[in-house]
């Protein structure tokens, strides 16, 4: 059985953080496990309310996880604070954690910044040089390199400022400008434009999460880290594709687009041995 442990927040109305990992990981075969860095009180409208766990109860959670069901891979989301950022870094050098996926996690999709000024450096100096692959978007890059993303030389700039300063592969995220959804992917001593065509459907609450999480399971199911982004930019892709549509805001993806497919082509088959 392959297994993962995703680190971030709870999304009470279940389209990103926590909820949208576990969906992710499910959906690709793995065993997924959860450290909760903090409750969220927040719907397809925005964040309204964030209530962060104790560091302490933190690093209480990896520790039960590491000592009984070792994870083959880790994903990483919304930290908001210093002080779990802390707790974090020490339990995975702690636990030689394997295939670290860490997603930057600083604005939501609606627009609400999720996380303090001061966990931004903590982040860069704790964190990133433990990650395996660092998967920001624009915004996210931007801050980071600390240089200003204008086109997708910009962006190729900005992935080889990180990769040089942190010392692993980046995931610059193209789908906050142009007309496509091109992603550049940063290996060092390999690069790749990954293509990808912007569709139509304002519902990408939790792409972000849904992306990362997805990485780490084709990590955790042995693929290259090439393999597991292109496996991972398809499969949420389609979930943009699948046109789901919930809520009142910028909705969630559909997660479980295969199920559901796997479930009209049983019924459909059904009615037709009727």
């Amino acid at each position: 059985m392959y297994k993962a442990l995703t680190i971030a927040g709870s999304d009470s109305s279940g389209g990103a953080g926590i909820q949208a990992d576990i969906k992710t990981m499910t959906a690709h075969g793995v065993y997924a496990m959860s450290a909760i860095t903090a409750l969220t009180a927040q719907n397809t409208t925005g964040v309204t309310g964030i209530m962060e766990v104790s560091p302490e109860f933190l690093e209480e959670q990896m520790d039960c996880i590491f000592t009984d069901i070792e994870p083959h891979a880790v994903k990483i989301g919304m930290v908001s604070s210093d002080r779990l950022i802390c707790s974090i870094a020490k339990k995975l050098k702690q636990y030689d954690a394997k295939n670290v996926v860490v997603d930057p996690v600083m604005v939501a999709t609606s627009g609400s910044r999720l996380i303090s000024e001061e966990a931004i450096s903590v982040l860069k100096e704790q964190l990133f040089p433990l990650a395996d692959v660092l998967t920001p978007n624009i915004p996210e890059a931007e801050v980071i390199a600390e240089i200003k993303i204008e086109s997708k030389e910009d962006m190729i700039k900005a992935s080889e400022i990180i990769y040089n300063q942190y010392g692993c592969p980046v995931l610059c995220k193209g789908g906050h400008f142009g007309e496509d959804a091109d992603d550049f992917l940063y290996l060092g001593d390999e690069i790749r434009w990954l293509k990808g065509i912007r569709l139509d459907n304002p519902n990408t609450h939790g792409t972000g999460c849904t992306l990362s999480s997805a990485i780490a399971s084709n990590l955790a199911r042995g693929y290259s880290m090439l393999e597991s982004v292109q496996f991972a930019k398809e499969y949420v892709a389609k979930a943009i594709a699948d046109n789901l549509d919930i809520g009142k805001g910028r909705g969630p993806l559909n997660h479980m687009w295969k199920l559901m497919q796997q479930e009209e082509n049983f019924m459909y088959a059904e009615e037709m041995y009727r």
